[in-house]
């Protein structure tokens, strides 16, 4: 006997189908339906890239971004006079210092980092734990570089800070305009060290100087220039009926009862 076999399977009938609407016919002005096609959404950044500008500040400027030009334009031109003695042998001795004058630029870089540094971090009593310093090998007008994003990190955090914030210091605790009066008071003292040191020096300039005494010095001799009393008030210097002073320190503190002076943005 032979094993049964299972029939196979009929074909399926083939589905019923409605042909497919004709194409329509082209007329004048308007393109095939072929060539009538739905464009592809373009891609678009992710929603939380897309920032929203902030919205421009208006007004008259702020205690601190008229002390943070007075110290650009203050680091300008002090980096004009450092630039002009670039040439010359500064591992002599900066005037009235223990240092050299490549030490001196160190010891300027490393101040006017250290007290953008205060203002950032805040500490209550120390200050902070980072050290700026220049490339020892480097030579000066190289080094003068480092002087230049030294100088522009604390104009750049004290026309950032908030006018309430406070910040130590060991000569006061103070706001950003203090520190900003300490850079510049920094940066034209030390120039007129280093500068000296080399035989090319100048007294620093009114309006800087000024700036400095009216913030920094508020129990400063009056009735001299403004200068001259600044070297006077940091030891570089003796005024008429005044000898040199043997120790001296800034006050940085906030007085909040007397207003600030107003700042000339004239450093040269």
């Amino acid at each position: 006997m032979t094993a049964p076999t299972t029939p196979a399977p009929a074909a399926p009938r083939p589905a019923r189908t409605t042909p497919a609407p004709a194409a329509p016919t082209a007329s004048a002005g308007t393109a095939p339906a072929a060539a009538i096609t739905t464009p592809a959404l373009a891609r678009t950044a992710p929603a939380a890239a897309i920032a929203t500008p902030a919205p421009a500040r208006t007004g008259p400027p702020s205690a601190g971004d008229s002390w943070a030009g007075l110290l650009s334009d203050t680091s300008a031109a002090c980096l004009d006079e450092l630039r002009a003695t670039a040439g010359e042998d500064w591992t002599r001795r900066a005037a009235g210092l223990d240092l050299s004058c490549r030490e001196t630029l160190d010891h300027l870089a490393l101040g006017l980092v250290g007290y953008a540094g205060l203002l950032v971090a805040r500490p209550a009593d120390r200050y902070i734990t980072l050290f700026a310093s220049l490339d020892p090998a480097a030579p000066v007008d190289t080094c003068l570089e480092g002087l230049h994003i030294a100088s522009s990190l604390l104009a750049a955090t004290v026309r950032s800070t908030p006018g309430d914030v406070r910040a130590w210091h060991p000569w006061g605790r103070s706001d950003a305009t203090g520190f900003a009066a300490m850079g510049i008071a920094e940066l034209v003292l030390h120039t007129y060290d280093i500068t000296r040191g080399l035989g090319r020096s100048r007294p620093p300039s009114e309006g800087p100087a000024a700036a400095v005494l009216a913030r920094l010095f508020p129990g400063a001799p009056a009735g001299h220039p403004a200068p001259d009393t600044l070297l006077w008030c940091t030891g570089r210097a003796a005024l008429p009926g005044l000898p040199r002073l043997g120790t001296w320190q800034w006050d940085g503190a906030v007085r909040a009862d007397r207003p600030l002076p107003p700042v000339s943005r004239s450093a040269r």
